[in-house]
Protein backbone atom coordinates (compact mmCIF):
# COMPACT_ATOMS: atom_id res chain seq x y z
CA UNK A 1 0.00 0.00 0.00
CA UNK A 2 2.96 2.32 0.50
CA UNK A 3 3.72 2.07 -3.21
CA UNK A 4 0.23 3.05 -4.34
CA UNK A 5 -1.07 5.87 -2.15
CA UNK A 6 -1.29 9.25 -3.83
CA UNK A 7 -2.32 11.76 -1.16
CA UNK A 8 -1.77 10.67 2.44
CA UNK A 9 -0.87 7.83 4.76
CA UNK A 10 -2.07 8.02 8.35
CA UNK A 11 -1.05 5.72 11.21
CA UNK A 12 -2.80 5.30 14.55
CA UNK A 13 -0.61 3.75 17.24
CA UNK A 14 -2.32 2.60 20.41
CA UNK A 15 0.16 0.32 22.17
CA UNK A 16 2.73 1.12 24.86
CA UNK A 17 5.18 -1.46 23.55
CA UNK A 18 6.06 -2.65 20.05
CA UNK A 19 9.39 -3.97 21.28
CA UNK A 20 9.08 -7.38 19.66
CA UNK A 21 8.34 -5.89 16.25
CA UNK A 22 10.74 -4.04 14.03
CA UNK A 23 14.15 -2.88 15.11
CA UNK A 24 14.79 -5.01 18.23
CA UNK A 25 18.57 -4.52 18.01
CA UNK A 26 18.28 -0.73 18.21
CA UNK A 27 15.84 -1.03 21.09
CA UNK A 28 18.36 -3.15 23.02
CA UNK A 29 21.05 -0.52 22.39
CA UNK A 30 18.71 2.13 23.74
CA UNK A 31 17.96 0.06 26.85
CA UNK A 32 21.70 -0.46 27.38
CA UNK A 33 22.30 3.31 27.29
CA UNK A 34 24.23 3.17 24.03
CA UNK A 35 24.13 6.01 21.48
CA UNK A 36 21.80 5.88 18.52
CA UNK A 37 23.61 4.06 15.68
CA UNK A 38 24.70 5.98 12.61
CA UNK A 39 22.21 5.39 9.82
CA UNK A 40 19.46 4.50 12.30
CA UNK A 41 16.17 3.93 10.46
CA UNK A 42 17.68 5.02 7.14
CA UNK A 43 15.46 2.79 4.97
CA UNK A 44 12.31 4.25 6.49
CA UNK A 45 13.70 7.78 6.22
CA UNK A 46 14.31 7.22 2.51
CA UNK A 47 10.77 5.85 2.07
CA UNK A 48 9.17 8.79 3.85
CA UNK A 49 11.34 11.37 2.10
CA UNK A 50 10.38 9.92 -1.29
CA UNK A 51 6.68 10.34 -0.52
CA UNK A 52 6.95 13.74 1.14
CA UNK A 53 9.09 15.09 -1.72
CA UNK A 54 6.35 13.93 -4.12
CA UNK A 55 3.75 15.89 -2.13
CA UNK A 56 2.25 13.00 -0.16
CA UNK A 57 1.62 13.47 3.54
CA UNK A 58 2.68 10.86 6.10
CA UNK A 59 1.52 11.40 9.65
CA UNK A 60 0.72 9.56 12.88
CA UNK A 61 -1.03 9.88 16.19
CA UNK A 62 0.20 7.82 19.12
CA UNK A 63 -2.09 7.40 22.11
CA UNK A 64 0.04 7.46 25.26
CA UNK A 65 -0.22 7.77 29.00
CA UNK A 66 2.51 8.80 31.39
CA UNK A 67 4.81 7.64 32.75
CA UNK A 68 6.13 6.40 29.45
CA UNK A 69 7.19 2.80 29.11
CA UNK A 70 10.83 2.17 28.23
CA UNK A 71 9.68 1.29 24.72
CA UNK A 72 7.83 4.57 24.28
CA UNK A 73 10.86 6.52 25.51
CA UNK A 74 12.82 4.72 22.78
CA UNK A 75 10.21 5.12 20.04
CA UNK A 76 9.60 8.78 20.72
CA UNK A 77 13.16 9.75 21.63
CA UNK A 78 14.95 7.91 18.87
CA UNK A 79 12.27 7.08 16.31
CA UNK A 80 10.03 10.11 16.12
CA UNK A 81 12.80 12.67 16.50
CA UNK A 82 14.74 10.92 13.72
CA UNK A 83 11.79 10.31 11.40
CA UNK A 84 10.72 13.95 11.60
CA UNK A 85 13.87 14.86 9.67
CA UNK A 86 12.41 13.18 6.58
CA UNK A 87 9.09 15.02 6.79
CA UNK A 88 6.92 12.53 8.68
CA UNK A 89 4.54 14.32 11.06
CA UNK A 90 3.78 13.10 14.59
CA UNK A 91 1.06 13.92 17.08
CA UNK A 92 0.42 12.73 20.62
CA UNK A 93 -2.93 11.98 22.21
CA UNK A 94 -2.06 11.91 25.91
CA UNK A 95 -4.75 10.19 27.98
CA UNK A 96 -2.92 10.40 31.30
CA UNK A 97 -5.34 12.79 32.97
CA UNK A 98 -8.44 12.22 30.87
CA UNK A 99 -10.76 9.57 29.57
CA UNK A 100 -9.54 7.77 26.47
CA UNK A 101 -11.85 8.96 23.67
CA UNK A 102 -11.58 5.75 21.62
CA UNK A 103 -10.36 2.82 23.73
CA UNK A 104 -11.57 0.25 21.20
CA UNK A 105 -9.58 1.73 18.29
CA UNK A 106 -7.15 -0.68 16.63
CA UNK A 107 -3.72 0.11 15.28
CA UNK A 108 -3.92 0.82 11.58
CA UNK A 109 -2.44 2.48 8.53
CA UNK A 110 -4.98 4.39 6.42
CA UNK A 111 -4.17 5.26 2.82
CA UNK A 112 -5.93 8.03 0.89
CA UNK A 113 -9.01 7.59 3.09
CA UNK A 114 -9.86 4.57 0.93
CA UNK A 115 -8.02 1.49 2.14
CA UNK A 116 -6.47 0.46 5.43
CA UNK A 117 -4.34 -2.18 6.98
CA UNK A 118 -5.67 -2.98 10.45
CA UNK A 119 -2.75 -4.31 12.42
CA UNK A 120 -2.79 -7.03 15.05
CA UNK A 121 -0.24 -7.49 17.85
CA UNK A 122 0.08 -9.98 20.66
CA UNK A 123 0.33 -8.92 24.31
CA UNK A 124 4.11 -8.52 24.04
CA UNK A 125 4.08 -6.11 21.08
CA UNK A 126 4.86 -8.75 18.46
CA UNK A 127 3.28 -7.98 15.06
CA UNK A 128 0.99 -10.83 14.02
CA UNK A 129 -0.28 -9.50 10.70
CA UNK A 130 -2.75 -7.10 9.18
CA UNK A 131 -6.16 -7.24 7.62
CA UNK A 132 -6.97 -5.24 4.50
CA UNK A 133 -10.09 -3.09 4.96
CA UNK A 134 -11.82 -1.22 2.13
CA UNK A 135 -15.12 0.41 1.23
CA UNK A 136 -17.69 0.92 3.96
CA UNK A 137 -15.42 -0.63 6.59
CA UNK A 138 -13.07 2.35 6.31
CA UNK A 139 -15.61 4.84 7.72
CA UNK A 140 -15.00 3.72 11.32
CA UNK A 141 -11.25 4.13 10.86
CA UNK A 142 -11.77 7.60 9.42
CA UNK A 143 -13.75 8.49 12.54
CA UNK A 144 -10.90 7.24 14.74
CA UNK A 145 -8.42 9.31 12.73
CA UNK A 146 -10.59 12.42 12.98
CA UNK A 147 -11.08 11.97 16.74
CA UNK A 148 -7.38 11.39 17.28
CA UNK A 149 -6.32 14.40 15.22
CA UNK A 150 -8.89 16.67 16.89
CA UNK A 151 -7.60 15.82 20.35
CA UNK A 152 -3.87 15.30 19.74
CA UNK A 153 -1.10 17.86 20.00
CA UNK A 154 1.99 18.16 17.82
CA UNK A 155 4.70 15.81 19.03
CA UNK A 156 7.35 18.53 19.32
CA UNK A 157 5.17 20.55 21.71
CA UNK A 158 4.33 17.49 23.81
CA UNK A 159 7.94 16.22 23.84
CA UNK A 160 9.24 19.63 24.98
CA UNK A 161 6.97 19.36 28.01
CA UNK A 162 7.08 15.62 28.80
CA UNK A 163 10.06 14.14 26.95
CA UNK A 164 12.54 12.17 28.98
Amino acid sequence: MFDDFTHEAFRLETLDDYGRSGNADAYRLFLDGQPKPQGYNSDWLDEVRKHVDAGRRMYRVHVVSRPLTPYLRYELGWGYTTNMTSGEEFFILDVTDREHPMPEAPDFWLFDEQVAGVMEYDGEGRFLGSELVEGDQVSGLLAYRDTAMAQAVPFSDWWAKYGE
